[in-house]
């Protein structure tokens, strides 16, 4: 081999690796068109970097050697983009978690066109070079058998941060087994409580204040899943009675559930695309849905008519980019929306009229919501920033600054005082919304936060992040009170007793509290499905399978997970290594046929 081959090589070897760093960090793509929608996965990114390195190899070769057949392939590559747009029509690249949303045209579909040349350019001077015989297709198998090892690696680094850690996770899992720790766990608990001593009576505010700042006794466990979308669920909301779950989801559909059974009641269809956010009216009598086609659609609840789509002026849409966030006024007089085309709009519920568009972010507009009293929006960007608007005047008050990553979610307290966001950069924030002042950071979760919900109470905050799990908050001590396996997004009942999350796939959550020994059972901390338990899907592959299980285990272990019922976390761990352990019989099982 050439040592022009050995550098062609490199170029696409790097642009590979560093397309599957894209997919990692970036999560879940979609292409969505006229043609419909469809996921990009892992292989599609890296096989785009390896194009890139390509065409970088290509573009320096022609360059260097004034081949004037690169600018000619060039030409027809921008060509066959263009034919391709005008056959497709407009299409747009969304990566909703991150707030990722552009549309291509017919110049970004020539460019690309171009690049696809500049890279097959690239490629066969890298074969005429290295003098083999191997197609492009057998070029790139290479590239991505080495991109399947950065997942080994990946498993590698935790397997070496547990040995650091001084974590045995094998012997400890087994000595979860063994009745004597349980017994020594539950001694342990009730010396503790010996210790305990009564405290005089005080007056009632200061009893108010030392509960305030103390584990609240609940715990919560997941008491059944619903299932009926058939892909994952990207908003939920809750009716004001706190009998009806409306969930959207990449599937375009809007479903109603009766919360108290778990009963599928009926599915809203009429988006052309995924739905990314759902609200119900204060009143409980509408719905209404933003989606991926750049369209907010409302329908009545008791009736399930549609109602009418929000047209903005002529056009017929409701935006110029993705629909992120929906929310209703407190009084159901307007809608609210915020979308990928940096902009929020304020609607007549009724109307379905636009009656005043807010600029000012300088990326898309992931979440907006409006305070209990009435007086605030709030909005959150991909921009890093938060804004807070007056529902009066329609003048922006205070520009938040704080956040290191896009701002994913809001949620403001039920006296309007405090403003919480959740972010990219992992960390969620209390705000002052009188003032715009930083009260205080939430750390804790390992990656972007997805979704955050306040109980009515007002004393726990739930957050959901991308790496599957939930947290729960002491909300004026800011201490952490449990954690449980599940997805984003996350929103609490009226009356505070329950819980609804995402699930794994299209599945959703509802969780309830448990409140003393009385009420807990070994099998209800975890439940479902073994791929339920562990959150992965039934099809994935067997080390994703394995490092879900890690993950879980590092999270419910007893050493690490304290909570105010003793016997849950070895319960969790239970239910955990019972739910692995069926997936290991059942691929066993795969392997001897």
């Amino acid at each position: 081999m050439t040592q022009n081959s050995k550098t062609g090589a490199a170029f696409i070897a790097g642009g590979t690796i560093a397309g599957a760093g894209v997919s990692a960090t970036v999560g879940g793509m979609g292409l969505a068109g006229g043609f419909g929608a469809v996921g990009i996965g892992a292989t599609p990114v890296a096989a785009a970097g390896a194009g890139a390195g390509a065409a970088v190899y290509g573009a320096i070769n022609a360059i260097a050697q004034g081949d004037a057949a690169a600018f000619a392939i060039m030409g027809i590559g921008a060509v066959g983009g263009a034919g391709v747009y005008s056959v497709v029509g407009g299409m747009g690249l969304v990566a909703p978690k991150v707030g990722l949303a552009f549309g291509i045209g017919a110049v970004p579909m020539a460019g690309i066109g171009a690049v696809v040349g500049l890279a097959a350019y690239g490629i066969a001077k890298l074969l005429d070079e290295s003098e083999i015989s191997e197609t492009p297709a057998q070029l790139f198998e290479r590239m991505e058998e080495k991109v399947l090892l950065m997942d080994y690696y990946s498993e590698a680094v935790m397997e070496l941060e547990a040995f650091l850690s001084g974590e045995d996770l094998n012997q400890k899992f087994a000595v979860l087994e063994v009745k004597d720790e349980l017994q020594a766990l539950k001694g342990e608990f009730k010396k503790k409580s010996e210790f305990v001593t009564p405290k005089p009576s005080t007056p009632n505010i200061e009893a108010e204040k030392i509960s305030l700042t103390t584990q609240l006794p609940e715990t919560w466990r997941c008491v059944r899943t619903l299932k009926g979308h058939l892909a994952a669920v990207n908003a939920i909301a809750i009716s004001p009675d706190g009998t009806t779950l409306v969930s959207g989801s990449d599937d375009r559909q809007v479903n109603l559930w009766n919360l108290k059974t778990g009963k599928w009641l009926y599915t809203f269809s009429g988006q052309a695309e995924a739905v990314l956010s759902v609200a119900i009216s204060p009143d409980g009598k509408q719905i209404a849905s933003g989606s991926v086609d750049c369209k907010i659609s409302s329908w009545e609840m008791d009736t399930k008519k549609f109602l009418h789509t929000f047209f903005y002026l002529n056009s017929p849409y409701s935006h110029n980019g993705f629909v992120n966030s929906v929310v209703y006024s407190p009084d159901g007089a307007i809608l609210a929306s915020g979308a990928a085309d940096k902009t929020i709009r304020i609607w007549g519920r009724y109307t379905g009229t636009v009656k005043r568009t807010l600029n000012g972010h300088s990326d898309a507009v992931l979440s907006v919501t409006i305070s209990p009293d009435g007086k605030t929006l709030a909005s959150g960007s991909a921009d890093q920033t938060i804004r807070l608007w007056d529902v009066k005047t329609w003048q922006q008050r205070y520009i938040l600054t704080k956040h290191l990553g896009a701002v994913n979610t809001l949620a403001i307290t039920l006296n309007s005082q405090t403003l919480i966001s959740g972010s990219t950069d992992a960390t969620i924030k209390l705000w002052n919304l009188q003032t715009g002042k930083l009260l205080s950071t939430l750390t804790g979760h390992s990656a972007a936060v997805l979704s955050v919900a306040i109980s009515p109470n007002g004393k726990i905050l739930a957050s959901s992040s991308r790496d599957g799990i939930i947290k729960l908050w002491n909300l004026y001590s800011g201490k952490l009170l449990q954690s449980l396996s599940g997805c984003s997004p996350v929103a609490f009942s009226p009356d505070g007793k329950t819980l609804v999350s995402g699930g794994n796939g299209g599945s959703i959550k509802i969780w309830s509290q448990i409140q003393s020994f009385d009420k807990f059972t070994l099998d209800s901390v975890l439940s479902g499905e073994w791929w339920e338990v562990l959150g992965v899907n039934q099809g994935d592959h067997p080390k994703d399978v394995k490092l879900a299980y890690r993950r879980l285990a590092r999270l419910y272990h007893p050493d690490v997970n304290s909570c105010a019922v003793v016997d849950i976390p070895k319960a969790s761990m239970q239910a955990i290594n019972g739910a692995y352990k069926e997936f290991q019989e059942q691929l066993n099982a795969y392997k001897c046929q």
